[in-house]
């Protein structure tokens, strides 16, 4: 059973502007509310592959009840927290003309640590069933990265193989308990080895060193310039982005936590999950919504992707 645990719920809702206009009413061309927060948009993009999840995490409010709902009609399971507060509704700018995104996030769960308590109860409960783990995100303000160190600690504590994606102070916290694969981008990498810019070449350096320190293989996501995987026994891969035309990056990047946690479930080789990933991620590219995608894309992209030995 894959095993997702989202903190920080939320749910995106996406605005294409022609352009952006300092101190003017702008009227979108098109909007979409779609899920966010990392793992529970893997947990998303399983469902649509047809592959079951249980999704846990901290949920309130009427955007929460979204989250469920949309979880629920591609066949997750959910077994959230109550707690007070609401449930995020973060807003994706994309300037059309401009061709830029950006998103204003915001933090409105108010969470306890008797709600934590909860949810480390049901977590140590659905451990006995999970075969992989996907954590990953931002916290509610009241929570610390510890909670990070914690729970990526006990899934491994009973070797469960988790997958964790977050920027810092979040992901030193949990490289600290030594999670099985991370999927920084660019700029998270950048940020934890104190580095503005990274070449490919310093990436790989920076991955192998993480690998060395930490036994974690890190899945480096490059934007246009596509991934860089960093596997075990001196095995690495460049992965090429795909030719599309893309409408939203949003999200695309939680395509490859799902790719990852498919391979784990099954069995395969981690190779088949960097290549269902990274076509999840192209196919998300293709949809306005974040981390929407169509199994069609996938399965249509998944001969497309490549995986070039590197260096």
């Amino acid at each position: 059973m894959i095993v997702s645990v989202t903190a920080n719920t939320t749910i995106d809702q996406t605005l294409f502007i022609p352009k952006f206009e300092r101190n003017r009413t702008m009227r979108a061309r098109a909007t979409v509310q779609s899920m966010g927060g990392k793992p529970t948009d893997a947990s998303w993009i399983l469902g649509e592959l047809g592959i079951p999840s249980l999704a846990l995490g901290f949920a309130a409010g009427a955007m929460g009840e979204k989250v469920k709902a949309l979880l629920h009609a591609r066949g997750v399971t959910t077994d959230f927290i109550a707690v007070g507060g609401d449930t995020r509704l973060n807003v994706v700018i994309i300037s059309e003309e401009d061709d830029w995104a950006s998103t204003i996030t915001t933090s409105t769960l108010e969470v306890t640590p008797e709600h934590v308590a909860a949810l480390r109860a049901r977590y140590l409960t659905a451990l006995n069933e999970a075969t992989v783990v996907v954590l990953g995100g931002t916290l509610p303000r009241a929570m610390p990265p510890a909670f990070y160190t914690e729970f990526i600690g006990l899934a491994r504590d009973r070797d469960i193989p988790v997958i964790f994606d977050a920027a810092e102070p979040n992901l030193s916290a949990g490289l600290a308990a030594a999670p099985t694969y991370i999927k920084p981008n660019h700029d998270e990498l950048a940020a934890l080895v104190g580095q503005p810019e990274l070449s490919l070449e310093g990436a790989y350096a920076a991955g192998l060193a993480l690998l060395d320190q930490y036994g974690t293989a890190p899945i480096i996501t490059l934007g246009g310039e596509g991934a860089l995987a960093v596997l075990p026994e001196g095995i690495a891969y460049r992965i090429p982005p795909l030719p599309i035309a893309v409408v939203s990056a949003s999200g695309a990047g939680d395509g490859v936590l799902a790719g990852l946690a498919a391979s784990i479930l099954r069995g395969q080789p981690i190779e088949e999950g960097l290549k269902l990933g990274f076509a999840a991620a192209a196919a998300v590219c293709l949809q306005a919504g974040t981390a929407d995608c169509r199994r069609a894309d996938v399965e249509r992209l998944l001969p497309q992707v490549a995986l070039i030995p590197y260096p």
